[in-house]
């Protein structure tokens, strides 16, 4: 039994992680219309801004190194916004944009090479130990990821559904031009939207760097999981996101019981090519 829960603390833990990503696709899906295959370097991008500029270089308290990195992480999806996923949703072909979303996932992978360099490095002293409870230990990293990331998305539900700038971007998900047509200045809100999800990306780098320690490789699994954690619970539906990530997570984690661990990723694979032949529209698609 205690076996059982800390598997299924730790399952939750990563299902989260998955279910943040997939919420991201939904973000950007829902403002552009585009499929955004940059997530994870936006969420490597994070992980190193926080670790080696704010901690290591500049030996900020972590507490406000974190707050530095998640609103500097704002500013930069913002910019980007205006100067990449704007223009790339106008595009007449979604192939060119999501190619494009590529390119810029490999661009900022050599940027953070060439600042950082290549070798990799982790924080001793971040989320790192046990929390005892009872004869269950589990691990502080997983604790804090499972708090955090409820938090994280309870309050993207309450922003989107009691907020003037939320209910402005689901306007916007549903009808550019009508939303246009009632005053809502769309680049801005995609901005904005983009901004939000670069947000998430650095909470999320933040959040696995005890568990990936900050290398160049740490988050690309994570974005690929997400994707599928997406089409899993109903692609383009934050709620389908949520589902979908703790799913995977969940499966992941005790499918290794059965398998060889090393071919766990191979799970999650094959979850969703499952579910893409036999119900194309996530667990939860047809409710949106």
């Amino acid at each position: 039994m205690q076996v059982f829960v800390q598997l299924l603390i730790t399952g939750v833990a990563m299902g989260f992680i998955y279910a943040l990503v997939g919420i991201e696709y939904t973000l950007i899906w829902n403002s552009t219309g585009l499929l955004n295959f940059s997530h994870d370097k936006f969420i490597l991008f994070g992980a190193y801004m926080f670790a080696g500029a704010y901690v290591l270089n500049l030996g900020l308290p972590q507490v406000l190194a974190i707050l530095c990195t998640v609103l500097t992480m704002f500013l930069l999806g913002m910019v980007s916004a205006f100067a990449i996923f704007n223009p790339l949703s106008r595009l007449s072909t979604n192939l060119f944009a999501v190619i494009g979303t590529v390119i810029l996932g490999r661009i900022i992978t050599e940027c953070v090479r060439l600042i950082w360099g290549p070798l990799p490095f982790t924080l001793d002293n971040f989320l790192r130990g046990y929390f005892h409870l009872g004869p269950i230990v589990v691990s502080k990293a997983h604790i804090v990821i499972i708090v955090v990331c409820s938090i994280i998305t309870a309050g993207l539900q309450i922003f989107f559904k009691t907020t003037k700038m939320g209910k402005a971007m689901r306007c916007v998900s549903e009808n550019k031009t009508a939303a246009s047509l009632m005053g809502i200045n769309v680049p801005m809100n995609i901005a904005f939207t983009v901004g939000l999800s670069a947000l998430i990306c650095a909470t999320i780098g933040v959040l696995v760097i005890p568990i990936f320690n900050v290398e160049l490789q740490m988050s690309s699994m994570i974005g690929l999981k997400g994707f599928a954690s997406g089409v899993i619970g109903g692609f383009g539906y934050l709620p389908g996101a949520i589902v979908g990530g703790i799913l995977l997570g969940v499966v992941e984690i005790f499918g290794s019981m059965i398998i060889p661990s090393v071919y766990k990723d191979c799970l999650s694979f094959v979850l969703l090519i499952i579910f893409l032949l036999i119900k194309p529209s996530g667990i939860l698609g047809n409710r949106r």
